[in-house]
């Protein structure tokens, strides 16, 4: 049939969790799928080709706004933008201080920004966020409201988000999904103006390469006693986080916008309360 537009699907850090999002969202549609290089980019896609998908690789680095506007551009280009995934970022073992700020807070900030502006009628986005934003004790409110309201090239510039300021990587990556859920709230109110949602998720221990890292690195103790002592009892797997995140991009969860949904088995309330309290000062100085 003539005159109507595809609908498109983006999907920006094809790591095991933004893949079984894109899967269960994907099919019948559209589907960009980015990664750092082009080369890594189409390797994915083609992989996606033969399960049937119709994708497409692009390369998009989250912390430069240039090639977040070029992926969100191609994207408008082909059809209407209807499901935007952002699952990219870098754990506090993987990188100092000022990449993540620059990728998992900025780069996220960015995305949300750029995509609000061609999200269709109707569309919804996920950010991928994690338990770490929860971990983070309350900030004082104008903390909150500048992290979810400050415009996205002023973040890093935030007297409180200065590594010297910061301390650690654990810390910053706190702040950094502490900003994702705030940024997310706040972006659903413009998101609304277009008709579509954008909601966000905080994954604890999931099975994938960045969560083998932290469990290899420096904090592996404490994420390995979480694995075992949480209410859960066990670490999550992709397919779950997909499952979760392929309702609240569905018209099922139509009335649903704005909100951070902590899927870590228990995690945190053992955290806060429970039987791993005592790692609030184990890692407060990690």
């Amino acid at each position: 049939m003539t005159g109507i537009k595809k609908q498109v699907v983006v999907l920006v850090g094809a790591g095991g969790i933004g893949l079984a999002i894109a899967r269960r969202v994907a099919a019948g549609r559209k589907l960009i799928v980015t990664s750092l290089t082009q080369e890594e980019a189409d390797k994915i896609a083609e992989d996606l080709k033969m399960l049937g998908f119709d994708a497409e690789g692009m390369p998009c680095d989250l912390s430069n706004r240039e090639e977040i506007v070029a992926v969100r551009d191609h994207a408008a280009e082909l059809g209407n933008v209807t499901h935007v995934i952002c699952a990219g970022g870098v754990s506090p073992s993987q990188a100092p201080i000022e990449t993540i700020l620059k990728v998992d807070l900025y780069g996220s900030s960015v995305l949300l920004e750029e995509f609000g502006k061609v999200i269709a009628p109707g569309g919804s986005g996920i950010i991928i966020s994690s338990q770490s934003g929860h971990r983070l004790p309350a900030l004082p409110l104008e903390q909150s409201y500048a992290l979810a309201t400050t415009p996205t090239e002023d973040l890093l510039d935030l007297d409180f988000l200065q590594p010297e300021a910061i301390g650690t990587t654990l810390h910053a990556y706190q702040y950094a999904k502490r900003c994702n859920v705030l940024r997310v709230a706040a972006q659903a109110c413009e998101w609304g103006k277009r008709g579509a949602r954008v909601n966000s998720v905080s994954p604890g221990i999931i099975m994938t390469p960045l969560a083998y890292d932290e469990i290899n690195g420096p904090r592996g103790e404490g994420y390995r006693t979480m694995l075992t002592t949480a209410p859960a009892g066990r670490a999550g797997t992709v397919d779950e986080i997909g499952d979760l995140c392929a309702f609240l991009m569905s018209d099922k969860a139509g009335f649903i916008s704005g909100i951070d949904v902590l899927a870590d088995g228990g995690c945190t309330a053992a955290y806060w309360y429970g039987d791993l309290q005592y790692l609030q000062e184990n890692w407060a100085n990690s």
